[in-house]
């Protein structure tokens, strides 16, 4: 009979131990499904949208809480050549969205708007969002002044390739 309360002392043991186990593992697979609705909402603003001209284009990449991306324009000389933009300082807080980009040619842009629903059906489809807000293109001078041109804008984002 000695031999008995040991095995039940052991039993007791193990079972705290298998317990603990699946907790733990319980809680790590919940860890890594669980994630912010914030990060889920701004990931799906990832992409590209219209700019100005047609062809030219904006691209918003979020990842988590930031956001960088970069405006891709033609050219103003003869040339046909794209000029791309990129972000120097951009936020993204609910669905206020405001970027600035680094200069590139003399131009540099300013932008501050609101992310809505668009028409599109689809994320897949053309103008599921829209970006209304204020675009500020300056413009280097010659004479070290920057001249400022301001305008109501929307972007409308573009319809995504699906690659398998």
């Amino acid at each position: 009979m000695r031999w008995i309360v040991p095995l039940l002392d052991l039993r007791g043991r193990v079972m705290k131990l298998w317990s603990t186990v699946a907790w733990l593992i319980g809680a790590l697979c919940l860890a890594q499904t669980a994630k912010p609705q914030d990060t889920v909402a701004g990931n799906g603003y990832t992409g590209m949208y219209s700019f100005v001209r047609n062809g030219e284009f904006v691209e918003l990449n979020v990842e988590g809480s930031r956001l960088t991306g970069f405006v891709a324009r033609h050219s103003d000389s003869t040339k046909e050549i794209f000029l791309d933009h990129f972000f120097e300082k951009a936020t993204l807080r609910d669905h206020a969205i405001e970027f600035s980009t680094r200069e590139v040619n003399g131009v540099r842009f300013e932008f501050r708007g609101a992310i809505s629903r668009g028409a599109g059906e689809t994320r897949d489809a053309e103008g599921f969002y829209q970006i209304k807000g204020t675009l500020i293109q300056y413009t280097s001078e010659s004479n070290h002044k920057d001249a400022a041109k301001e305008r109501a804008i929307t972007l409308v984002s573009l319809r995504h390739e699906i690659c398998d």
